[in-house]
């Protein structure tokens, strides 16, 4: 399987807004002469002010598939689960920190670049990569833990997507390669997507003519896979312990 090279890194960006109102306090005064009396029909009630709602920002550190490789900016699935979060009431700014190429090394070494201003939610779905260059298991749980302990240090919510390695590489490293996800999410107690490509993987209507990356139809079906996952991370309370 041959590797894209690093090309792009998008970025989506977001906004809220908030209305206010008052009304007008009046009253009706008595024996009072009309030209100095000003009228009116009742007295009004005054109504709270509606304070804007909060920006949640939520970042995706990944690789070609997280960047949206061959597709419109607006059909990677980062972009695509913004406007469905939206739609939700959800305010919501992505950040979507995906690289061509990157493994979990080139994550790790650009995190502390993820992760300035006040992010709330990190989603990590690098490994991709490590498979393909038959990069170490370990490294490949070394640099995920490092990336989801430096997050969690900064109190912001981890949610780890897994990947699966080439069946060519032998069923004793595809195992292995698996289990560093669901090691590495135990023991942080973080949120596991088991797939990031499930139900996609395999399926030509949903992959790019190379096989590997979605097309638009399988970007919305990988939203699909984390939409749940997203979700519960943003509704959740802030913890501040």
């Amino acid at each position: 399987m041959q590797l894209v090279p690093c090309r792009a890194l998008r970025v989506a960006r977001g906004f809220a807004t908030g209305l206010t109102a008052a009304t007008l306090l009046a009253a009706c005064g008595r024996g009072v002469p009309q030209a100095t009396a000003p009228e009116t029909n009742a007295a009004a009630v005054a109504t709270p002010a509606v304070l804007p709602a909060p920006v949640l920002r939520v970042v995706f550190l990944g690789d070609s598939l997280t960047a949206g490789y061959g597709l419109a900016p607006d059909d990677a699935y980062p972009s695509i689960l913004q406007r469905r979060l939206r739609e939700d009431g959800l305010a919501v700014d992505v950040v979507n920190a995906g690289v061509s190429g990157d493994t979990s090394a080139g994550g790790l070494r650009r995190l502390d670049w993820a992760l300035e201003g006040p992010v709330r939610v990190l989603v990590v779905a690098l490994g991709g990569n490590d498979a393909l260059r038959g990069l170490t298991v370990d490294d490949l749980k070394r640099n995920l833990t490092a990336i989801i302990e430096r997050a969690q240090a900064r109190k912001v919510t981890v949610i780890l997507a897994g990947m699966e390695a080439p069946p060519n590489l032998g069923r004793p490293y595809t195992a292995a390669f698996r289990q560093v996800y669901r090691d590495v999410a135990a023991a942080h107690r973080v949120a596991l997507l088991p797939f990031l490509l499930e139900g996609v993987a395999g399926v030509a209507d949903l992959n790019q003519d190379d096989g590997i990356h979605p097309n638009a139809a399988g970007a919305r079906r990988v939203a699909d896979n984390l939409r749940p996952y997203l979700e519960r991370a943003v509704r959740a309370p802030v913890n501040h312990d």
